[in-house]
């Protein structure tokens, strides 16, 4: 995880020293691979992990000199499980779009990339020779612990948004994580993360 947390602090350090950048935080609470109906059809996660994720997170205020892609803010953050499974840094870019009237309320899609340090390449329960015990526990890490077959991970994400004042937002954050095929051939189990969370605007 020190990897990670270097990452993220890279990521925060450059978008802080940006002057032009006012930019936000936020802090966030979510259920921790939740399952969706697509599971059948690959979508989603398969329910294997618990616990509760605590995000934190900066963000640029629009980027201007960006304009070809839609004048995006970048976003940087860390993501923190209770139950100490799948943690991970994520960075990217977001985009905010109003809703009617400025103010109100507003979607937020966004990409980036992820680090994570699960678990990756678990081990084949039905390999030959096996003990028992050793069985016993290959299984249990098969139906407890999600396999992403990658340490970089792609991390789309969108959440609906409510502007209370000039300061504080809130939102409703929907977060995926999957290697995708791209960066491992294979296991694909992901992560989906859905919560809340509180933003700050300076």
């Amino acid at each position: 995880m020190k990897k990670a947390l270097f990452a993220a602090a890279a990521c925060v350090a450059v978008a802080v020293a940006a002057p032009a950048f006012a930019g936000e935080v936020f802090v966030g609470a979510y259920k921790h691979d939740v399952t969706f109906v697509g599971n059948a059809v690959g979508l989603g996660a398969a329910g294997r992990e618990d616990g509760v994720d605590i995000h934190l997170g900066y963000r640029t205020d629009k980027i201007e000199s960006l304009r070809f892609l839609g004048k995006p803010q970048v976003h940087a953050m860390i993501s923190i499980n209770s139950e100490n499974t799948s943690n991970f840094v994520a960075a990217g870019f977001d985009w905010h779009i109003e809703l009617g009237k400025p103010g109100g309320f507003y979607l937020r899609p966004g990409m980036g990339l992820a680090y994570t340090d699960g678990e990756t390449g678990l081990p084949p329960v039905n390999e030959p020779g096996l003990t028992q015990a050793e069985i016993d526990r290959r299984l249990k890490l098969y139906n407890t612990r999600i396999d992403f077959g990658s340490k970089v991970l792609f991390e789309p994400e969108l959440a609906l948004g409510y502007q209370f004042n000039d300061r504080w937002s809130g939102e409703l954050s929907y977060v995926h994580l999957s290697n995708g095929q791209i960066f491992h051939q294979g296991k694909n189990q992901g992560l989906d993360d859905a919560g809340v969370r509180l933003v700050y605007k300076f």
